[in-house]
């Protein structure tokens, strides 16, 4: 694979990280949004003033185009898998700016995870 293809590949992964981060802020900031006692349509009103949910929104629109462009120009087998590295990346972030601390299950099955995406991005 290119390293021009690798770079929009990463590029489309890492913005639709960001857009699920920008997504769990949104929410942290207006609650859960179905639920006992929740009025649903005043919640969701609530969610489309927080900005985080546009940048989100704008970030996710972004990593489709980026996204496009690089698997126009690799094997969708060898190019999905690329995915997965949102594990390995959304841990630490998550952690660190949602306050999310990880489990030990979690970090084991995110290790198995990237061991099988470098056994297919070697492939």
């Amino acid at each position: 694979m290119k390293w021009s293809v690798f770079a929009f590949l990463i590029g489309g992964v890492l913005l639709n990280l960001v857009a699920q981060l920008g997504l769990k802020a949104a929410t942290d900031a207006t609650g859960p949004l179905f639920g006992a006692g929740v009025d649903v349509p005043k919640r969701l009103l609530a969610l489309a003033a927080v900005p985080w949910l546009w940048f989100a929104l704008v970030c996710y629109g972004l990593s489709v185009i980026v996204w496009l462009i690089g698997l126009s120009r690799a094997p969708v087998s060898q190019a999905y898998p690329m995915l997965s590295l949102n594990y390995l990346l959304m841990v630490p972030l998550a952690w660190w700016l949602l306050g999310e601390v990880p489990n030990l299950e979690r970090v084991v099955g995110i290790v198995v995870i990237i061991v099988g995406v470098v056994l297919v991005f070697r492939s």
